[in-house]
């Protein structure tokens, strides 16, 4: 299935339905995480190998667009029953690649599979609308409008490293099934495991061009790419920094944009405390914390903060710790600089006067889970965004005190409260500046198809299948003015 992708260690770039190597004949190598050890090497494209993936996109992307959806549909459905077959393969690059746990790979392929088939089926009940002008003052019956949705035209998917083939796929199906060319650009370190899925869509028969990739270094193409007149959309998901970055140089060009989290645990005094402990400690701990969705810190009400800190703590007590092929809920982190940074916010929380739990133990890239008590304000932890397996506990008096602080942050994803007063919930819920509340369980992204966004900092548009179809096209407009017969 992948033997066109790849000679020895080094892969190649789709494009235009073939697997190519960049003229520069240089690469960059790919670090295993688990390791260190070069897993893989990819193209270092040129600017002028760039002008030429946009340009056979852009004439792609016409002839698909006139494909009946029904047609781009079933190729769609194809790719996911790929993505099925290739479950093996895919997940075990996951685990070596990018350090994620064994199941939680295998969850990765799964629920991309299930993606993309609602993908195909929700753009096939995406109907348009006709209008009459008698509707306003002034006009009659005779002038008929009538909407449906065309695409934009070449969609730049720009993919992270932590979800590098569920996080592609969620930009790349809706974009086809609206009648999008795509061209795809993982980060360094996940673009083999992005690449893999590439080759899956061009065998389920998506035609030559309309879905190619970029490899390189930001530094070199990044700016450029984003840049392009050719780039007709852009869909981001990573740092908030390099997002402001990009929607700053991009200009007026539209984005979709997944970016950085603070979420934050709000825990009142009447919520089943186990219940609370046992998803905090799930929502901050797997995958080692690095998900924009991960819960960050908690904001414990103080009357219930001595009793809901030993659970938390008996249920990180329970979580394996060590390697992906031996399903550890805590792996090694995505490189040594991510280790670095969640130390210094360690390091600095204890230096302030918080209160070490567990943890604040590191083998290399590999850091042990780590709870803090008694952070306050004035700690950095509490305001930034660790990417790493540590949760910080602050205690406050009142829920008025909790989202107060959660509203200061610069982020805006999501938050979680928990609580037995299902109207209080939706109370404090209303008062929280983010995209996303959730009430009596962990922060996450799923389920796929409902509305997904962030404010402030934390990105730009609304994500979730319908919502990106949308996103990745616009109404069109035709108005028949009807001759009227007397």
């Amino acid at each position: 299935m992948f033997e066109n992708i790849k000679e020895g260690i080094v892969y190649k770039n789709l494009l235009n339905g073939e697997w190519i190597k960049s003229k520069s004949e240089s690469t960059i190598d790919v670090h295993s995480p688990v390791n260190g050890d070069v897993i893989g090497k990819v193209q270092a494209m040129t600017k002028d190998e760039i002008d030429k993936t946009i340009e056979n996109s852009k004439i792609a992307q016409k002839n698909w667009a006139e494909k009946p959806l029904n047609e781009r549909a079933a190729v769609l459905h194809k790719c996911a029953d790929l993505l099925e077959e290739n479950i093996s393969v895919l997940s075990d690059f996951l685990q070596k690649e990018i350090a994620k746990n064994k199941s939680s790979a295998i969850s990765e392929v799964k629920r991309t599979a299930s993606f993309i088939r609602f993908t195909a089926d929700e753009a096939k009940h995406m109907e348009g609308e006709t209008i009459t002008g008698d509707n306003f003052p002034g006009f009659k019956k005779n002038k008929v409008s009538v909407v449906h949705r065309v695409p934009l035209g070449t969609v730049l998917a720009i993919s992270p490293f932590n979800y590098p083939i569920n996080l592609s796929v969620s930009k790349i199906a809706p974009a086809l099934a609206a009648g999008n060319s795509v061209i795809l650009k993982p980060p360094s370190q996940g673009s083999i495991s992005a690449l893999y899925v590439a080759e899956l869509f061009n065998k389920a028969g998506i035609p030559k061009g309309v879905l190619n990739t970029v490899t390189g270094k930001g530094s070199e193409i990044g700016d450029y790419i984003v840049t392009h007149p050719g780039i007709d959309f852009i869909n981001f998901t990573g740092s908030t920094e390099v997002g402001k970055h990009i929607a700053v140089i991009a200009g007026m060009v539209p984005m979709l944009m997944e970016l950085g989290g603070k979420d934050a645990a709000i825990v009142l005094e009447d919520s089943d405390l186990r219940d609370a402990a046992k998803d905090i400690v799930a929502g901050a701990y797997i995958y080692s914390g690095q998900r924009c969705t991960a819960i960050k810190r908690v904001l414990a009400i103080n009357d219930i903060s001595d009793e809901l800190a030993p659970l938390m703590l008996e249920e990180i007590k329970n979580l394996k710790v060590g390697m992906p092929e031996d399903d550890c809920e805590v792996t090694p982190l995505i490189n040594n600089s991510a280790a670095d940074f969640v130390q210094e916010l360690i390091d600095d929380a204890l230096k302030k006067g918080a209160k070490l739990l567990i943890g604040n133990k590191r083998k290399e890239n590999l850091m042990y889970p780590t709870l803090l008590d008694n952070v306050t304000t004035d700690m950095r932890i509490a305001w930034e965004e660790p990417f790493g397996p540590v949760l910080p506990i602050l205690r406050v008096q009142s829920v008025e005190e909790a989202i107060e602080i959660a509203n200061k942050s610069q982020y805006g994803l999501q938050s979680s409260v928990f609580t037995k007063n299902i109207d209080y919930a939706f109370h404090v819920a209303s008062k929280l500046e983010v995209g996303t509340v959730q009430i009596n369980d962990k922060t996450e992204r799923g389920p796929d198809h409902f509305p997904f966004l962030g404010v402030k900092a934390s990105g730009m548009g609304t994500q979730g299948i319908r919502y990106s179809i949308e996103a990745m096209s616009r109404k069109k407009v035709i108005v028949l003015n009807i001759h009227e017969f007397s």
